[in-house]
């Protein structure tokens, strides 16, 4: 798909901001970028669409070189997305959408389809075409600048830091459903960060640079259980859970199957009664078909006592969940940060599977960096009486 062959490019003077960069990336890959400002890792990708034109060397798109491609055309075929989100405010939303199909020459009818069905990618309806950028919050924002790169179907698709000036929270939920739509479009992705968090995230490989010259390319579990270097060891954090317990990666390897449900259907009477038999103070909602509509708890109950009489009048439907598929370190943290008890685990449908609580994370967490210290001091123990 991409292909990087000794590629260098030098600023005057004989400075190198990239040395003799080779990379083969495979198409559906997604490859993050990392290492400390300064690296060559922005240049590296601005050379792919020749934002910046590279000194020596050669970068093969599809097995065509692109210096022997039209700049413009080059660019048309390649979604790019950055930090800035780049939308135009006099531009509608669908307008800022279709820009690349515009300049492409689809009709009026192709954009406004395809506008709209890129917005029920993220969630967001067709309401949303006819507003301007001012309309909408941050996170909404970087999604159209998200949709916009995949308005005309590229194959690849260039995102220089897009997520880095976005809140904590905005950033996570956008994160997961980025990575989830990569996922099902397969498109292959190039991706620029100093968020080592973030590429652990997202990456199928991590590409980590240190002075314009590539250092370590591997998959993000390798990379943490086999640095190469102290450079790798350092700058990825020597305290990270995946390095402590690799044998532990997911959410599906340790949420229980049991949480305690309740149907949308249902009496209010009768959640307060399984909250009591099962001596639990929430209850998660599903429907028939075992899709998540969200929580009840007993406070919500008692505020809404002889006011409503379904489950389904008084749920909670602003909630937080993670994918069975969500990294273990990553689902830790977003707890933390949120001081949530539990997080209900859904698969990619949104059913629910299983629930996850605080408690099993933070012993899990015990275990990773005591249990082998608590294993030999019982040993110990153990030989003495003998």
């Amino acid at each position: 798909m991409l292909k990087f062959e000794n590629v260098t490019k030098e600023y005057g003077a004989g400075t190198r901001a990239v040395n003799q960069l080779s990379l083969t990336i495979e198409k559906g890959e997604f490859i993050c970028i990392i290492g400390p400002s300064g690296c060559g890792k922005t240049t590296s990708m601005k050379m792919i669409n020749r934002l910046i034109e590279p000194t020596s060397g050669a970068i093969y798109v599809n097995g065509e070189n692109i210096m022997e491609q039209d700049a413009v055309k080059l660019r048309r075929t390649i979604g790019y997305v950055i930090q800035q989100i780049g939308l135009f405010p006099h531009m509608t939303i669908q307008e800022n959408i279709v820009l690349v199909p515009k300049l492409l020459g689809w009709s009026e009818e192709e954009k406004k389809q395809r506008a709209a069905e890129l917005l029920h990618l993220v969630d967001m309806d067709e309401s949303y075409l006819d507003r301007f950028p001012n309309e909408l919050s941050g996170g909404q924002q970087q999604r159209i600048g998200v949709l916009r790169a995949l308005a005309a179907d590229p194959p690849l698709i260039l995102m220089d830091e897009p997520f880095g000036a976005l809140d904590p929270i905005t950033r996570d939920v956008l994160q997961e459903e980025f990575k989830h739509l990569q996922q099902s479009l397969g498109k292959t992705i190039v991706f620029v960060t100093h968020d080592m968090d973030e590429a652990i995230k997202l990456a199928d490989r991590i590409v980590i640079m240190r002075d314009g010259e590539l250092v370590q390319v591997d998959t993000p579990e390798k990379i943490l259980r086999e640095p190469v270097d102290e450079f790798v060891e350092e700058f990825i954090g020597k305290d990270r859970l995946l390095q402590a317990r690799p044998n532990v990666q997911t959410i599906a390897q340790i949420m229980s199957h049991t949480p305690v449900t309740i149907y949308d259907t249902n009496a209010i009477r009768e959640a307060a009664t399984r909250m009591k038999e099962r001596r639990v103070d929430s209850l998660l909602v599903i429907d028939e078909a075992n899709l998540l509509k969200g929580y009840i708890d007993i406070e919500m109950i008692d505020k809404t006592r002889n006011q409503a009489t379904r489950v389904s009048e008084i749920v909670e439907t602003d909630f937080y969940s993670v994918r069975e598929d969500a990294l273990l370190r990553d689902t830790v943290q977003k707890l933390l940060k949120r001081g949530l008890k539990y997080a209900p685990v859904v698969d990619e449908k949104k059913r629910l599977t299983g629930i996850v609580t605080r408690a099993s994370l933070v012993d899990m967490v015990y275990d990773s960096i005591w249990g082998s210290e608590d294993s030999e001091a019982e040993q110990r123990e153990s030989v003495k009486e003998g």
